[in-house]
């Protein structure tokens, strides 16, 4: 996937890429991750269950026992600190998941995962005090760590998404057809060879015109060629032309979202009947519009 990311001022631009691959990669290590959560919980709840064993000489020792309430004070609220910290995690990985198109209940963000399988024990001695404050210290780093990593994939899959919407795949009108493609083609007043800079979309005069993408509006004035004509320029050299409308409701100057309507579809200009003419240019060379618009969905 191409990302456009563009200045404040739309001056310059540079593009980056985030692959399907690294994005499933990201949503294997979410997973990964959770399992991880799961299983340090689990052998905290079993340490902290009513009835698990104790050290009998610990028992019969004051300070044993008070060595060991002071233990669990800190184990406690070790664990108090972690249990904030995984709601934080598993609400930045919902909303990952739904940046990255997953749907949060398949990576067990919004419930409890489905788990099961044989018993077999890791060992039948308990852990010791130490034992398990080091494994408790293990699973707070472990957590703070990949909080932080879901928290920077979290930007840029936010980045990605905001700069897919400077890129002009959606439609220019809701409805309407293909009446004359990109390229060479017989001029419908000269009957002569010429070069057509866009594609014209037929639709009924008075159909709404919406902006293929978010950007800056550049252009919104009458021209002899395109009739009422606005022009928004998206960023990295990147403008988009609608030309022939019957009216324009923006004008220069104004910052307009993707699916904005920028004007009404009509018959102005060097035109043989109500269409929009809609025009796709790199740097001011003209591309071809259906290339950008076979991404739209």
């Amino acid at each position: 996937m191409d990302i456009i990311v563009v200045s404040a001022r739309l001056a310059k631009a540079r593009s980056i890429s985030i692959s399907p691959r690294r994005v499933l990669l990201a949503a294997i290590g979410v997973v990964t991750m959770l399992i991880a959560l799961s299983a340090g919980f689990g052998l905290l709840a079993q340490r902290f269950l009513p009835g698990a064993p104790t050290d009998r000489d610990a028992a019969a020792d004051p300070h044993a026992q008070s060595y060991l309430r002071d233990s669990l004070k800190v184990m406690s609220a070790k664990l108090g600190e972690m249990q904030g910290r995984l709601l934080k995690l598993n609400s930045i990985g919902e909303r990952v998941s739904r940046l990255a198109g997953l749907k949060p209940k398949d990576l067990a963000f919004d419930g409890e995962s489905a788990r099961g399988g044989s018993l077999i024990l890791a060992s039948p001695t308990p852990l010791s005090m130490d034992e398990l404050q080091q494994a408790i210290d293990r699973f707070s780093r472990d957590v703070n760590d990949d909080t932080d990593k879901l928290g920077v994939l979290e930007a840029v899959l936010t980045d990605s998404n905001a700069r897919k919407r400077l890129e002009p795949t959606a439609y220019p009108v809701a409805a309407g057809l293909f009446s004359s493609n990109f390229g060479w083609r017989l001029d419908p007043f000269t009957g002569q060879r010429a070069f057509h800079e866009g594609v014209d979309f037929t639709a009924e005069e008075g159909t709404t015109i919406l902006a293929a993408a978010s950007g800056i509006v550049v252009t919104s004035e009458y021209h002899a060629q395109y009739g009422n004509v606005v022009e928004i320029d998206h960023g990295n050299d990147l403008v988009t032309r609608y030309g022939h409308a019957s009216a324009r409701f923006v004008k220069v100057g104004d910052l307009v979202q993707r699916g904005t309507t920028i004007g009404e579809v009509g018959n102005t200009g060097r035109s043989t009947g109500a269409h929009l003419h809609f025009e796709v240019r790199l740097r001011g060379v003209p591309q071809d519009p259906a290339r950008f618009l076979q991404g739209s969905g």
